[in-house]
């Protein structure tokens, strides 16, 4: 599986930006309008709203493959209206790894703008192929239209970084635009709508359902190619337990967990 999953890398690049952790991801992989630790690793802008430190970790599987897998953790450091963001990721596998750290600064502007700067450092080691680093920019931002409508934006790479000493691995350009709707207390559903650059169009859309207080359940699809997601969420004090699963129809099962705890 990894040697097929490595050609299909090598190919195709890897367009799916950052893990989005396993509450977004739940939901289709979308969120950039939603307020949560992991957007960090979508619209740095959703952590703003955020009060209190947090810190997470995730661990991704993917296809079933024990080989093939992605680290996460993510921190956020709030104070008054700023909130400062810390990310590291690892993806891959033995001839295949990626390497992100990241830091993001977001500030709420009142009651219903919030705005996002991040600087990326990525790394990449292909075996036999050889080594690469850039870094990257990204920039968001959410608008709260009434008290249930939020709308975003996010581009990361405007700069148009690419790796160095790699010839043919490239970090396209990502737009994303999407919103948030709010039903009830319990009921959350999201769209985004996502493009990188040379690359089609794709389109995301979820929910998130809270049966009680402590307990949420998710699903969503992606479109291109199309994909189900589904997970639940587990809420207790200052700690958080999110389990995803997404489904991809050629490749297989990708199971995600990630533990947060807020201070």
């Amino acid at each position: 599986m990894k040697y097929a999953f490595l050609f299909f890398l090598l190919v195709n690049g890897r367009v799916n930006g950052q893990n989005s952790g396993p509450r977004l991801t739940g939901m289709g992989s979308g969120g950039i309008a939603v307020t949560d630790i992991w957007a960090l690793q979508q619209n740095p802008a959703g952590i703003a709203e955020l009060k209190r430190p947090m810190l997470a970790v995730a661990y991704e599987q993917h296809f079933l493959d024990p080989e093939v897998s992605t680290q996460c953790a993510v921190f956020i450091l709030p104070y008054l209206r700023n909130v400062i963001g810390i990310s590291a990721e690892k993806y891959g596998f033995s001839e295949f790894k990626e390497q992100k750290v990241g830091i993001s600064y977001a500030k709420s502007f009142g009651d219903s703008f919030r705005l996002a700067i991040g600087l990326r450092y990525n790394q990449l080691n292909v075996s036999q192929y050889g080594s690469a680093k850039a870094f990257t920019i990204e920039m968001g931002f959410q608008l709260k239209v009434n008290r249930a409508l939020t709308i975003a934006s996010h581009i990361a790479n405007p700069n148009q970084s690419q790796y160095n000493n790699l010839p043919g691995s490239t970090l396209p350009v990502k737009l994303t635009v999407g919103g948030s709707f709010r039903f009830s207390d319990r009921l959350l559903m999201i769209a985004d709508v996502r493009k990188f650059l040379k690359y089609p169009m794709d389109g995301m859309t979820g929910i998130e359902y809270n049966f009680i207080k402590w307990f949420s359940l998710r699903g969503g699809v992606s479109m291109n190619p199309f994909k189900q997601y589904t997970g639940f969420g587990i809420n207790y004090n200052q700690m958080q337990l999110d389990v995803s699963v997404a489904s991809h129809p050629s490749l297989g099962y990708s199971p995600q967990i990630a533990l947060g705890y807020e201070f």
